[in-house]
């Protein structure tokens, strides 16, 4: 496979990937970090990375609005809610160091 194909699928996996976290808007950031190491914040600040890395001023801001598909205040105000202790004892167990 060249690189540009390569490029296009990894692309469009990455979409995909975005438009399942918009439609599962149920699925909190911190079940995602739990069960698997990153989130939709993780998305935004590799996106930004990626943006500077070919010389893209981004802020971080405007990285989540284009994985949330809205201001994350926005976004946040319509479908996050409080952590339950378990969540919040999950988060903490799996990111010990040392």
């Amino acid at each position: 496979m060249d690189d540009k194909t390569r490029t296009e699928l990894e692309a469009a996996a990455f979409r995909t990937l975005v438009s399942h976290l918009r439609e599962r808007s149920d699925v909190q950031n911190i079940d995602l970090m739990n069960l698997a190491g990153f989130c939709r914040n993780c998305l935004s600040k590799w996106y930004r990375a990626a943006a500077e890395d070919k010389g893209i001023a981004m802020d971080y801001e405007a990285a989540r609005e284009l994985v949330y598909g809205m201001p994350y205040a926005e976004w946040k105000a319509k479908h996050q809610t409080e952590a339950t202790p378990e969540q919040k004892a999950a988060f903490e167990a799996s990111h010990k160091h040392g």
